[in-house]
């Protein structure tokens, strides 16, 4: 959530990153309006109590038709402190509720507008011409089944849509992909990290993804508990309610974790094959660190995604995310998007966001400076590789005519040394 100072002090700032946003602009003079009955209601409980301790002293000493006054005074001061305090805590609670109903401030440098109005900052390697090579290019799917490597039929028949078995060189090349991710980001300094998948409320909604994102969240109502659609939620509230000395900063996790989505809304997107899907595995990186740190961590962050992807030979471009299409938590996110042969177009595979001190406020995540200073600290994501994206953009971007695929150098010694994947039998 953000800072309640900065909005009393320049509430036109938060106005115009929720227009930005294409949030409820409202929502702002609401949570002022709550948090000045907050602060007045408050002040309102602290002036009764004191009057009562004060009254208490002289009803010690007080004699005769006085003291009969004063214990009438009494009587009446304990029902007006009460009523106070109930004021004081309705106000609470509404403020509250509010400020974690407001999404981050953007960055000013983010590109304002809606989905398809993201800026494109760089385009890395060069697409195949497969016309040129003599043969058209087979998608995924169909890969998938020459190699012995996806089956989504039967996926289907025991999960359901969106659902698939990566079998063979499939199941072999996952693996491959999450272990050269976490090797890459141990040597980087991440500390590695295996993730629960269920989490409590509070971790869920601590990093923002019970807002917006909700519709997309599995939710177990006998448990209270809540499936992660991505390590971010669990590396986030890893700290939670805890105080970090500054001198220990930047601390950086790489989270490898199964993620859950339930792709609510996207009825007939990507209902071929395993681009969009309900479970995938993923490798994501997280950083806690200053906030006056936190712009140079997002560009770190963003270069460890591109020289994943340039060591798999991929070609691909980075796009610097609109305001309406950041999420909730983000102050500014960066798209890497992989180019897909058969459809023509790029198709996102990894993101960076600069949550700023957004989740740490929510989760009560602090630092502590030389001479004792504590204050909200920053936080940042990065996915290294979300495997079913890569894993077609791989098979699609290095096949051959017969059906084989190269496999990528970088990729080789965490596939035994395997440079071909070949079709089966």
């Amino acid at each position: 959530m953000i800072d309640l100072r900065l909005l009393r002090e320049d509430p036109d700032r938060v106005r115009a990153s929720q227009r930005a946003r294409g949030e409820d602009v409202d929502l702002v003079d609401a949570l002022l309006s709550a948090d000045e009955r907050r602060r007045s209601s408050g002040s309102r409980f602290d002036e009764l109590r004191n009057e009562q301790k004060t009254l208490g002293k002289q009803v010690a000493k007080a004699q005769g038709e006085e003291k009969t006054a004063l214990l009438q005074r009494t009587k009446e001061l304990a029902t007006e402190v009460k009523a106070a305090d109930a004021e004081q805590t309705a106000a609470k609670e509404e403020a509250e509720r509010l400020v974690r109903s407001l999404a981050n401030l953007i960055d000013p440098a983010a590109p304002v507008g809606g989905e398809e109005d993201f800026l494109t900052l760089e385009e890395i390697g060069t697409p195949r011409d497969f016309a040129a090579e003599g043969f058209e290019p087979k998608d995924h799917v169909e890969l998938g089944q020459i190699l012995g490597a996806i089956d989504t039929e039967r996926g289907a028949k025991v999960a359901g849509s969106r659902s698939y078995y990566l079998t063979g060189v499939g199941a072999l090349l996952e693996l491959a992909l999450v272990n050269m991710a976490m090797a890459q980001a141990t040597a980087a300094g991440f500390t590695p990290m295996i993730t629960p998948a269920l989490v409590r409320p509070a971790a869920m909604d601590g990093t923002g993804f019970l807002g917006q994102a909700a519709e997309n969240v599995y939710f177990l109502a006998d448990d209270d508990r809540y499936l992660v659609g991505t390590s971010e939620v669990p590396l986030a509230a890893y700290h939670m309610d805890e105080i970090i000395d500054a001198d220990k900063l930047p601390l950086r996790y790489a989270g490898y974790s199964s993620c859950f989505r339930r792709e609510a809304g996207t009825y007939g997107k990507d209902t071929r094959g395993i681009i969009r899907v309900h479970q995938f595995e993923k490798v994501e990186m997280f950083v806690y660190t200053t906030p006056e740190e936190a712009e140079a961590e997002h560009r770190r962050l963003l270069q460890w995604e591109k020289d994943f992807l340039n060591a798999l030979e991929l070609p691909f471009r980075v796009i610097d995310v609109a305001s309406g299409d950041l999420g909730a938590s983000a102050a500014r996110k960066f798209d890497i998007e992989a180019w897909i042969p058969t459809q023509g177009k790029y198709r996102e595979v990894t993101s960076t966001s600069n949550t700023t001190e957004y989740q740490s406020r929510r989760l009560s995540i602090r630092m502590r400076e030389e001479g004792g200073k504590v204050r909200p600290l920053a936080t940042l994501n990065g996915t290294l590789v979300a495997v079913p994206r890569v894993m077609v953009a791989i098979l699609e971007n290095h096949q051959q005519a017969d059906g084989s695929v190269l496999v990528p150098e970088a990729l080789r010694p965490f596939l035994g040394g395997r440079a071909v994947l070949e079709p089966v039998k």
